[in-house]
């Protein structure tokens, strides 16, 4: 039932929903964490990192590319060949492919871009960048140590006399050497031609945390969807991330509120009041009253995705066994988890079955009353007109 709602929930999120809803996530103050023997699992220990979706994402199978290790053990190739060459004109000529392997390899630029270079004029070694021209002149950020390097070696005399020209050269002849490396540190020639180290050093950046948007300048591509290419994620990929992000809810540090991040599914209009219903990923139901005003207000309407909010204090607690009948439209029973008494209140964290956890704050006398203990089963109830909807 769980695994249906989400399903159902993610396939109705579009692009803007999905990101308020991480957003939203990443305001929670201390949130559960992901077993690594049970992959979308709670952990309840502390110290559980999230997941992270740059670390998660695959590359699809039709995107040909090296992995970082293979990347350095390129460079690590090229610069040894580089830097044995016995007589200066070789030097010369190594130095010359070092460079524009550096460019791609760091620079993500196409090798027709590299060979078109005028080494005078298309740097900004005080930015540490690499201006590269044609239809949509962009400049391309470079690690500074990597620019630091291409700057000495364009100082050099060798290359400086050049007066130019030293990326010019001929493409052909530019492969033919990236394909001697390759076949030096046993890597598949397919791996090794400029277009996919390139393609490797955008997924080297996406696996970094960059944003989409900003690799996708740095490749110069015309749309985002031709830099998306390079990613891919599983159902299962989705489900532990949504999991972590979404169906487990913060452990509550403090009593002021709880939190429930979902869709609009229903609103009934009376004269002055309307009655929202709102759906988690889980399939948990929360349903606010609010003013038409707010409703207007706030621009709410079936699809919308909000986040509900209750304070501690209006959270009621009450045990199956007592058959109380009660007003309150919001009841979901679960199990008590923790129990933080004070001199006077006390806080009761209540667990559901899909792992949302709701905060109470009661008096000390009551906890007693109820006999409430970790474990026990509980029952959490609120009023409609206590619960607040927030909006992005």
């Amino acid at each position: 039932m769980i695994r249906d709602n989400l399903v159902a929930f993610l396939n109705s999120l579009g692009s803007d929903d999905l990101r308020f809803v991480m957003d939203k996530v990443s305001e929670k103050r201390s949130p559960a964490g992901l077993s690594p023997e049970q992959p979308g699992g709670p952990v309840r220990g502390p110290g559980t990192k999230a997941p992270c979706p740059a670390k998660s994402f695959e590359v699809p199978s039709d995107v040909k590319h090296l992995d970082h290790a293979q990347l350095e053990v390129l460079t690590d190739s090229f610069r040894t060949w580089y830097e044995s060459a016995a007589s200066p004109p070789r030097r010369r000529s190594r130095a010359r492919i070092w460079l524009l392997f550096l460019l791609i390899r760091h620079g993500a630029l196409k090798l027709g871009e590299s060979t078109a270079l005028n080494d005078a004029t298309d740097f900004d070694f005080s930015q540490s960048e690499v201006i590269v021209r044609g239809e949509q002149v962009r400049r391309v950020k470079l690690p500074k140590n990597v620019a630091r390097e291409v700057e000495l070696l364009l100082r050099e005399p060798m290359i400086s006399s050049l007066g130019g020209d030293a990326f010019k050269m001929d493409q052909g002849f530019v492969r033919r050497k990236f394909y001697e490396r390759a076949d030096e540190c046993k890597i598949p020639r397919d791996l090794a031609n400029p277009r996919v180290i390139r393609h490797s050093r955008a997924v080297e950046l996406l696996r970094e945390g960059i944003p989409l948007k900003a690799v996708q300048a740095i490749m110069g591509h015309q749309s985002v969807n031709m830099t998306a290419q390079y990613v891919n994620f599983t159902e299962s990929d989705i489900k532990r991330i949504v999991n972590y992000y979404i169906l487990k809810e913060s452990e509550m540090k403090t009593s002021a509120r709880n939190s429930f991040t979902g869709k609009v599914t229903a609103i009934r209009s009376g004269n002055i009041l309307a009655e929202v219903e709102v759906a988690t990923p889980s399939g948990l139901k929360v349903v606010s009253v609010i003013t038409h005003d707010s409703l207007a207000a706030l621009g709410i309407s079936e699809g919308s995705l909000v986040t509900a909010t209750v304070k501690a204090p209006w959270v009621i607690l009450v045990k199956e066994d007592m058959k109380l009948k009660t007003s309150a439209r919001n009841k979901y029973c679960g199990k008590i988890v923790k129990v933080n008494e004070g001199q006077i209140s006390a806080e009761v964290i209540v667990e559901l079955a899909d792992g949302t956890k709701i905060c109470s704050l009661v008096t000390d006398e009551s906890v007693k009353a109820l006999d409430m203990k970790v474990g026990d089963d509980i029952c959490a109830l609120f009023k409609a007109f206590s619960v607040i909807l927030n909006v992005e």
